[in-house]
């Protein structure tokens, strides 16, 4: 059985669950609005994509965690401050503080952000999220099942990137991570030199010269604005919808596979840490196992130009299964497109945390990686959505639940 089983109005379908994709965005944009990690809008997105399935998922579940949503990105906060002090006490002659601060500030960056584990999260406010899924089951034993992940949160406002532009959220990184490789270099240096505590009245040069990075740690400390919280009708409403959209044609077109179970699973918190979609393999990280389970992750459906396969996540850090990665490249091939792999160079999508647990994962988005001018601003309104790319998308998943329900996992298809 394929898609295009239904008939010749295969297209016009297509365009119909993408047109029921972008009109549920919009209402959740306009009835829910900005959905932070762990907030009751958060939930009221899930719940009402969720009912807009109506009859094609056969079973609704929510399940609620814990999460700090501040506690991810606190280390933008904390090593700002962190560095600032870093680099006045070299100015003090104090290389032993200095270091000692810019090494904490280099535990925080690596624990939050680059390995994304709840290391900041426990001095920080806990709420309650939540994460739905969706299950068209089949007509008989469970022998497979495909997961179509989409994210219900949206992120906190990345300042800079609104107000200039990515190129000055770049410039702030980089300008502070020099700053960091600065500190920790020179602290060194003074200590080799002999200065201990305060060894000298003459102050090196290169204490000097850290009074040029103190810019780049207040950029820092200000880069997230947590007073603003975006729409997120792109990220990631899109893919959310794009997997829902998957259960409705299959319902309106009366098609349910023999042994493979469907889900469109939207997660809670995935700006928080990918949180969510951690506690879900922490919760089913057996049961996927123990049925043949694909995870494929569907983050931003907006410039179809830009539309790639992910195969390494987590900041390149993560490799995906192979074998998920084909059965997408093979599905974006029947839906006529030859889709490139790519890495997600920063950052990291809800697949990673589901391969960490070592369960099959893959992730498809379509967004220019620059990133673009929207990304995580007030400007991923319902006014840019694209209804191609959002189509694209629905196409793509639907050919790929269909040759796993055929195939399966597997190295050539």
């Amino acid at each position: 059985m394929k898609p295009q089983d239904c008939g010749p109005q295969y297209k016009s379908k297509l365009r119909e669950c993408a047109n029921f994709a972008a009109w549920t965005i919009k209402k959740v944009c306009k009835d829910i609005g900005p959905r932070p990690s762990g907030s009751e809008a958060e939930l009221k997105a899930e719940e009402f994509m969720a009912k807009q399935i109506g009859k094609a998922g056969d079973e609704i579940t929510t399940e609620s965690f814990q999460i700090a949503n501040r506690g991810f990105f606190a280390w933008t906060k904390i090593d700002g401050v962190l560095l600032f002090a870093a680099a006045l006490f070299m100015l003090f002659n104090m290389p032993v503080v200095s270091l000692a601060f810019a090494l904490i500030a280099t535990i925080c960056l690596m624990g939050e952000f680059l390995f994304y584990k709840e290391f900041l999260d426990r001095f920080f406010k806990k709420q309650t999220s939540h994460n739905t899924y969706v299950t068209r089951k089949p007509k008989g034993e469970v022998k497979r099942r495909i997961i179509f992940a989409g994210h219900a949160d949206s992120s906190f406002e990345w300042r800079y990137t609104h107000l200039v532009g990515p190129g000055m959220m770049y410039f702030v990184f980089i300008y502070a991570a020099i700053g960091l490789g600065w500190n920790i270099v020179f602290s060194i240096v003074s200590l080799v030199q002999g200065n201990i505590i305060v060894p000298s009245v003459d102050i090196a040069w290169y204490s000097w010269v850290g009074l040029a990075f103190f810019p780049a740690f207040v950029l820092l400390f200000f880069f997230i604005d947590y007073n603003t919280c975006v729409d997120g009708a792109n990220d990631n409403l899109s893919g959310c919808m794009v997997g829902a959209a998957v259960l409705k044609f299959m319902d309106d077109n009366d098609m349910r596979f023999e042994n493979t179970e469907v889900v469109a699973f939207f997660s809670g918190s995935e700006e928080a840490g990918l949180r969510g979609t951690k506690d879900y393999a922490k919760r089913h990280g057996q049961e996927c196992k123990d049925i043949e389970t694909v995870f494929v992750a569907l983050d931003t459906f907006k410039d179809y130009d830009d539309m790639f396969i992910y195969n390494r996540d987590m900041s390149g850090l993560t490799k995906h299964d192979e074998k998920a990665c084909k059965l997408l490249k093979k599905a974006a091939q029947n839906a006529g497109i030859e889709m490139k792999y790519s890495v997600i160079f920063a950052g990291a999508s809800d697949a990673a945390a589901m391969t960490q647990a070592g369960i099959p994962s893959v992730s498809l988005a379509a967004m220019n990686p620059g990133p673009p001018r929207y990304y995580h601003t007030r400007r991923d309104t319902v006014d840019i959505i694209d209804l191609k790319t959002i189509e694209k998308g629905v196409e793509i998943a639907l050919e790929a639940a269909y040759l796993f329900d055929e195939k399966g996992l597997c190295d050539n298809y």
